[in-house]
């Protein structure tokens, strides 16, 4: 199967993008794929700032996503727009980190109103990165998602039901490129 990064930008381990990030990443390891999940959150923030792309931390991120077979992004909405952790992150990436990668956008927010984010201002700067297939992503209501004090998560049926049919067709999308990327490996 698959080797699968997930990108956490929540600064926030239990927020409710972390708990949906965990939904998908449980139902594609349930699934046979290997994935790995970085908190961004957990990387030194002096180099991020500083664009230190050298930081040993930062450097084994960014090689963990340019080694994947795909990714899974995800950002909390803050001001209309994806975190800024997250773009930081971007921007210490390769060129074409993305490149020959399906890649899947998942976003929460506290309104509706932010439901572009995930096509207009995210997809984007995944394109730019060379994304070859980033598949239809999902926004998650905030009001849809319950973290119980023990950590379990209930997705409503308004975000269970979506986010089981993104999941799955990023599931199909890998399942078409790794026969892809094994031939040209083989090349």
């Amino acid at each position: 199967m698959a080797h699968v990064v997930a990108i956490s930008s929540s600064p926030s381990s239990t927020s409710r993008t972390e708990a949906v990030l965990g939904t998908v990443t449980g139902a594609l390891s349930a699934d046979g794929h290997d994935v790995h999940t970085i908190a961004l959150r957990g990387l030194p923030a002096a180099p991020l700032l500083l664009g230190d792309a050298t930081d040993p931390s930062v450097a084994a991120a960014a090689e963990r996503v340019t080694t994947a077979d795909a990714v899974i992004v995800t950002t909390p909405v803050y001001k209309a727009s994806f975190g800024g952790l997250l773009k930081t992150f971007l921007d210490l990436l390769p060129q074409y980190a993305l490149q020959g990668k399906a890649v899947l956008p998942l976003a929460t927010g506290g309104t509706p109103a932010h439901v572009l984010v995930v096509d207009y201002a995210l997809r984007p700067v995944l394109s730019s990165l060379g994304a070859t297939h980033v598949t239809p992503g999902w926004f998650v209501l905030s009001s849809h998602v319950t973290v119980a004090a023990d950590g379990s998560v209930l997705l409503d049926e308004a975000a269970s039901t979506p986010l089981a049919e993104v999941t799955r067709q990023f599931a199909d999308a890998i399942g078409r490129l790794s026969p892809v990327r094994a031939a040209v490996a083989v090349a």
